[in-house]
């Protein structure tokens, strides 16, 4: 080998150690350099224990919110050049000593060495904050972003890089959840729910495999004639050691999952045989309807109108006889919600708001989507006297739906005084404790028998 080469081959070994240890968009330290670091710091807080003395850090998860949307609306070009600007912006909020890292994605890390107590670290995070709400000016556009931020302190213990990076990362969750565009400081408590967490999603695959869920129906009743018109079909959990799972709890997480597809469709398959059976055993002019809820994950499917249409010839249930509830963000967030809507229509389906009143303030989507009916929250019935002011939002609501032909149904009907108030704004349906809680099929069938009036 020349002489003259050593430099070079030294020059090129050098970038390449560079280049394995710092992100090539940003030029960051990258996740394996910040785990060096980071494992650095656990020792010096071993080295440096009582009564010698003390040594303090924290470790920053940070994570931009909504930065799919720019990246999806702007393109990847100005997304990387929102990353690089952010990288530059967070490196002026940083104390000499400090390390930034990218983890990848929308995903920084900072570690904030030797710092006197927690309130250092929610202070940077708060600079953090505050630096962001600035404008940032990409390719001739102007962005704006903010960041849900987790903090995690060093302890004195068995601490790993990987323990604190996703304790940091457990406290960033939490931001977002309480709200994003702020910091979480990491306690223990989270971690024991993020370890439940983890558990109840194995246990949710596995009870679709193991058939553990159970459809619950709730009646659905005439304040004309007060008798039953239909079912809600609503889905519970049997879970083998803790018993029945509240909806509240696992419906969230298969929806965070992707899970709630394969149930949702099993729900719709299960209510509408079970629908047919009535009809067949308990014949009725108008027959009785099943009401079944989808998500707006069911909704986004592709082949959503072919599954449903298969099922209903699987069942044999009149498409007349079914109607979907979808909330409005199902209608507004789906952007080919309008055409999946009039292809529902053409089936003969029927196609509910559920919840109605409590999302978005536009009602322009009513007369531009074929919507049959309304469902009025429960929020505004439960625990409602007669001279509450909620009940002028009720009268509202009907007005409404009258206005624009189309059904009603009030949730959360659970005392006379309620059920009376209703028939005196001439709402058309009713549903809540007052006439049934949701009931297994066996006691559904029952109360069919029974045919009960109120």
């Amino acid at each position: 080998m020349c002489l003259r080469d050593i430099p070079k081959r030294k020059q090129l070994e050098e970038q390449l150690l560079h280049d394995a240890f710092h992100d090539q968009l940003t030029g960051l330290p990258n996740r394996a350099l910040f785990l060096n670091r980071l494992a650095q710091a656990i020792q010096r807080t071993k080295r440096y224990r009582e009564p010698s003395g003390s040594y303090l850090f924290a470790v920053l998860f940070l994570d931009l919110d909504r930065f799919k949307v720019i990246n999806d609306s702007l393109g990847h070009t100005v997304g990387d050049q929102l990353l690089m600007a952010i990288a530059d912006r967070l490196e002026t909020c940083m104390r000499p000593g400090d390390t930034i890292a990218r983890l990848g994605g929308d995903e920084f890390t900072v570690l904030l060495d030797d710092i006197k107590a927690a309130s250092d670290a929610a202070q940077i995070a708060e600079r953090i904050q505050q630096e962001l709400t600035l404008p940032f000016n990409l390719s001739g556009h102007e962005v704006f972003v903010t960041a849900s931020i987790g903090i995690v302190l060093s302890v004195e213990g068995e601490a790993t890089p990987e323990s604190l990076l996703r304790n940091a990362d457990t406290a960033m969750y939490r931001a977002k959840i309480l709200g994003k565009a702020r910091y979480a400081l990491f306690d223990t408590e989270m971690h024991t729910h993020a370890v439940a967490l983890l558990q109840l999603e194995t246990d949710l695959r596995r009870a679709i495999e193991r058939q553990e869920f159970q459809i619950y129906y709730q009646p659905i009743v005439s304040l004309e004639t007060g008798r039953i018109v239909g079912f809600e079909a609503l889905v519970r959990w049997q879970h083998p050691q803790r018993g029945l799972v509240s909806p509240g709890e696992f419906i969230p997480l298969a929806e965070e999952t992707g899970l709630i597809i394969p149930i949702g469709q099993w729900v719709l398959r299960e209510a509408c045989y079970q629908m047919r059976a009535w009809q067949m055993q308990f014949p009725r002019v108008p027959p009785l309807l099943i009401s079944v809820n989808l998500s707006v994950k069911q909704f986004s499917q592709p082949d959503l109108i072919e599954q449903i249409s298969q099922i209903l010839r699987e069942t044999g249930l009149d498409a007349r006889s079914l109607k979907l509830e979808i909330t409005e963000s199902v209608i507004m967030e789906v952007e080919s919600a309008a055409a999946k809507l009039f292809q529902l229509q053409a089936l003969d389906i029927q196609l509910c708001v559920d919840d109605f009143g409590t999302g978005y303030s536009s009602l322009s989507y009513l007369h531009r989507f074929p919507i049959n009916a309304l469902k009025i929250d429960r929020s505004f019935v439960l625990n409602t006297g007669v001279k509450d002011e909620k009940w002028e939002i009720v009268r509202a609501i009907v007005t409404l739906a009258q206005n624009l032909s189309m059904d009603m149904t009030a949730e959360g009907v659970e005392v006379m005084e309620q059920l009376a108030q209703l028939k005196v704004l001439k709402c058309k349906h009713g549903q809540g404790y007052l006439f049934s809680k949701p009931v297994n099929s066996e006691v559904a069938g029952a109360l069919i028998t029974a045919h009960p009036q109120w």
